[in-house]
Formats: C-alpha cells, structure tokens, sequence
C-alpha cells in the first residue's frame, strides 16, 4: 500500500500549507461531532476521532475549545452532511464530503468544481463502491514487526502494516481507529505523524503529466469550497 500512504502524504502536506483553511473545517467538524452527542471525547467516540485527526495538524487549542463551547451552548447553526460522487479526467474517480448549512448551495458549488475544470459529477454510488473506508495510522519509533506483535497481543485486526521512511503505517477498519492508536500508545508510542479516516482506492490510476495538471486543479477547486471537509480519489500522484 506503498502508493496509497504517497497519496495521503500528498494530501497532509497539502492541507498543511494551507492552516487558516484547515482549522476553519476542523472547527466546523468539531463542532458538529460535539453537537452531535456528548461534548466530551471520552464518552463521544465520533468526537474523540476528530480531536486526535485534528491534532496531527497541529489544530489549535483555541480553536478546539471555542468548537466544544459552541456546541456545549447549543449553537443554532446546523449541518447536513453530504457526499458527492464525480470523474475526473483519465478515468480518475473523487469523492467529496461536505458539512454544509445550505444544500442548495453546496451542491451547485461542487457542480461548478466539477465542470470548469475538466470533471463531471455521477450519481450517489457511481464511485463509492470502488473505495474502502479505513483508518490509517501513522508514527515513528517501532518497526513494522513490532507493531504487529503489539497489535496481535492486543487482539486487534488491522488490514496491512507497512513501513516507509522511519514510519511504520497501519491500514485497519475505521472501527480500529482508537483500538490501533491505544494498544501502540501502550507500547510506547507518544505522538501520531497521521491519524486519518480515509476512503482509499480499490485500484489507482496514473495520469499522464498534461492532464495531471489539470487534474490537480479540480482537486484544488474542490477542496478550496468552503464546505468541502474532504475530497478523496484514485489517482496517483506519486510520479
């Protein structure tokens, strides 16, 4: 799953460069995860999810808190949460998700993405059904086999385990998400380089150079919208 973890890197590093954007959604999702239930991650699970993604983007304290109050003071504001389905040029598949508080004007935001730049949106399923969603875990300082031996005395199932660049990445099912990142904190794992609930692609494809360009720029146009949280695809981005 060499392929995959470039394009996540991909993506991390991408949202990296891009803060002031990255916590803005960051306090949108926290704030409907702590509006959804308990406004604490101890006994919220969709919560607890949010605030470990959040940290591996260094997602201020502020930010966070001012989320939860927000919630804990019954914030009017309300979020649907949507997915859209589109192709990209070269065969290329992309899931959007969104929080939004107007669907109207999501959906023809995300049709407009879709359209000036080369895409074209599908139906509800027309791509889901080629992605998986999984947890991905990554950090530094075990190698892969001692991972996996930590993970099997903990009786956790993951996917796969790989490891690239000093990092040791687990692939598991979304519901392992915290049972994968307890067990390794157990065995002396401090800080998470990522921590992740993705829809990986079954299958990838290369884009030539031309139309990587292009492609790239209706990722962007995607992910630039204000209600967008995530945009996932297939193409491969490593070359």
């Amino acid at each position: 799953m060499g392929r995959k973890w470039n394009n996540i890197k991909e993506k991390k590093a991408s949202k990296d460069a891009s803060t002031s954007r990255v916590y803005a959604k960051f306090g949108k999702e926290i704030y409907v995860a702590a509006k959804q239930g308990e406004p604490d991650p101890e006994s919220n699970r969709a919560l607890k999810v949010v605030l470990e993604r959040a940290k591996t983007y260094n997602v201020p304290r502020a930010i966070i808190d001012r989320a939860i109050e927000k919630a804990k003071g019954g914030g009017e504001e309300n979020y649907d949460e949507l997915r859209y389905e589109g192709f990209g040029p070269n065969g290329s598949m992309i899931i959007v998700d969104a929080l939004t508080n107007n669907v109207n004007r999501t959906a023809s935001e995300v049709r407009a993405a879709f359209n000036k730049n080369g895409g074209n949106m599908g139906v509800s399923g027309s791509v889901a059904y080629m992605f998986d969603a999984t947890a991905v875990i990554g950090f530094e300082g075990k190698s892969a086999d001692e991972v996996l031996e930590i993970l099997m005395e903990a009786d956790v199932d993951v996917r796969d385990i790989i490891e690239e660049d000093d990092t040791v990445i687990v692939y598991a099912e979304p519901d392992q998400f915290h049972a994968v990142q307890e067990a390794v904190k157990k065995a002396g794992v401090k800080e998470f380089s990522v921590a992740e609930l993705t829809m990986l692609a079954q299958n990838e494809v290369g884009l030539p150079e031309d139309v990587q360009a292009q492609f790239e720029k209706l990722i962007d146009a995607l992910e630039d919208l204000d209600d967008v949280q995530n945009v996932f695809h297939n193409a491969d981005l490593s070359e």
